[in-house]
């Protein structure tokens, strides 16, 4: 059994008018994370949606002072976006919904005891932003010895230099599989 790992793909993320979205690059993903995640359900594997999850203000987050409020607990921002909320509710209960707090879904939830309770050791990842939580997550599940797999055609930030930067750095310095698609 793999994972499937679905990064904030949110309204705030993803939508036009979302509180720090990606745009047009995160909604030209919707049909490949729709697709994955419906090819990993069917398939049996384990599928979380990493989702950011803030305090509006909150004076003790990091992250506060660097962005404007964004998936704010109690929101439509924190609406999973488009077809991917319509997979989400299609598999109610196949699907593990995942509350993070910073920028990799591993630190301060339990997803890598979830992990290792299955068996997993390769994790797919998908979602927004390419070079910040994807970047994170990914890094950590590197340095606690999962096969990391990015698939590069589900991935995409709102700086496309950055993007492109972290699918360098996927591949050259961390040395994991980058796939066009599955």
């Amino acid at each position: 059994m793999n994972a499937l790992i679905v990064i904030d793909y949110t309204n705030d993320f993803v939508a036009a008018d979302g509180a720090l979205t990606c745009g047009e690059p995160a909604q030209r993903i919707e049909q490949r994370i729709a697709e994955l995640t419906e090819q990993f359900v069917r398939d049996g594997h384990y599928v979380v949606m990493a989702v950011d999850a803030h305090q509006k203000d909150d004076p003790y987050h990091p992250e506060t002072p660097l962005y404007p409020p964004h998936n704010i607990i109690g929101t439509e921002g924190r609406r999973l976006y488009g077809k991917v909320q319509d997979v989400y509710e299609r598999h109610a209960g196949r699907i593990t919904w995942m509350d993070k707090t910073r920028y990799s879904a591993f630190q301060g939830t339990d997803l890598a005891l979830q992990l290792h309770a299955r068996g997993i050791r390769e994790i797919h990842l998908t979602g927004v932003c390419t070079d910040i939580c994807v970047l994170h997550t990914a890094i950590d599940g590197f340095y606690r010895g999962f096969t990391v797999v990015i698939h590069a055609d589900a991935v995409a930030s709102f700086n496309p230099a950055g993007h492109e930067w972290a699918l360098n750095h996927f591949k050259n310095q961390l040395g994991l599989q980058v796939l066009a698609d599955l």
